[in-house]
């Protein structure tokens, strides 16, 4: 599995295909989000996935997010790049539907579109994040929305990073495959914009929001789905 540059990012590492820290402040909004969302139910009949709502994962990782969201009611689609999170995930949860995959394939052509894209603490691994965005807007279907997440960005943060001797830890240069992106409001918004998506909002979530550990991106695909070419 490569990334638009060429780079291999199939080696991604996992621990295990439990939830991480950064779950702890990000999955109470998304769970807020996706609970205000009016989406159809999937499936008929006997169709194991009858009365679920569907949503397709971008970045997976080790299955981990998708289990729980499953226990909440979802029937989850999901790839991750990484050859060694999707083994876990597989281990643990060999019930989701789980597949090595990346935002470089024709993700849409393979598994249809989706009400909801979730893709958390992706975008900021991603070295071509235009090619990312198209990937998610395709993802979707007509008046869909996509939500995202990323570490937080702003002056204030920035700042206490710098007066506290901490911006060599916080851009990860020696993590293989780790952050080669750091987003604001601003930048993440225009990216989402040049694609074509609409009603973009922003929630920031860990520490109070001037140093907020990351922000939460709630986007809604246009019901005519026309996408703009970037």
């Amino acid at each position: 599995m490569t990334e638009g540059s060429g780079v291999s990012i199939a080696g991604y590492r996992y621990d295990s295909a439990s939830l991480g820290q950064s779950h702890d402040y990000l999955l109470p909004c998304v769970f807020r989000q996706l609970d205000g969302l009016r989406v159809p139910l999937a499936g008929r009949g006997a169709d194991k996935n009858a009365g679920k709502k569907r949503l397709f994962e971008l970045g997976c990782g080790n299955g981990s997010v998708a289990w729980v969201l499953t226990e909440r009611g979802w029937d989850v689609t999901g790839v991750d790049p990484s050859a060694e999170g999707i083994a876990q995930a597989r281990a643990a949860y060999p019930e989701l539907k789980l597949a090595t995959g990346s935002a470089y394939d024709d993700l849409a052509e393979r598994y249809g579109r989706f009400p909801v894209v979730l893709s958390l603490e992706v975008v900021e691994h991603v070295y071509a994040p235009r090619h990312y965005v198209r990937t998610l807007f395709d993802l979707l279907e007509p008046g869909g929305t996509a939500i995202l997440s990323t570490p937080y960005h702003g002056y204030w943060k920035n700042l206490a990073l710098a007066l506290s001797g901490r911006m060599d830890a916080h851009f990860t240069v020696l993590w293989d495959h780790g952050h080669i992106k750091f987003w604001s409001m601003r930048t993440l918004g225009e990216l989402l914009r040049e694609v074509g998506f609409e009603e973009i909002r922003f929630e920031r979530v860990g520490r109070v929001p001037a140093l907020a550990k990351s922000m939460i991106a709630v986007a809604r695909k246009p019901v005519g789905g026309a996408r703009v070419q970037i």
